[in-house]
């Protein structure tokens, strides 16, 4: 069995920051790319950012120079430092990861809870 553990989330007023954490533990061959995603009410889940095994990353627009992506493979963990947040930041955000598991031949795409990310005054 794997699984994504997420935490960090919580109510923050405007301009405040989180940092948000997701490690991976079971049964874990390899893991490939990890991220993070976000769904605000009425919305659709959309990418925030993801870290590649190597370390290069991408990030959303609306999020580059305020969120940082990074991940400790020896921990299997992602991270996700957030700055300067604003309400439209507020949503439940998903970790996400590509792991193949002991005794599989694939990758496959796994993801977390969700932890609920609130910007307010």
């Amino acid at each position: 069995q794997v699984q994504l553990a997420e935490s960090g989330g919580g109510l923050v007023q405007p301009g405040g920051s989180l940092r948000l954490s997701c490690a991976a533990s079971g049964s874990i061959f390899s893991i490939g790319a990890m991220g993070w995603y976000r769904q605000a009410p009425g919305k659709q889940r959309e990418l925030v950012a993801l870290v590649r095994t190597g370390g290069s990353t991408n990030s959303a627009d609306s999020v580059t120079g305020r969120f940082t992506i990074s991940r400790d493979n020896a921990k299997n963990t992602v991270y996700l430092q957030m700055n300067s947040l604003k309400p439209e930041d507020t949503a439940v955000y998903y970790c996400n990861a590509r792991i193949r598991p002991r005794f599989a031949a694939l990758f496959s795409d796994y993801w977390g809870q969700g932890t609920q990310v609130t910007v307010s005054s």
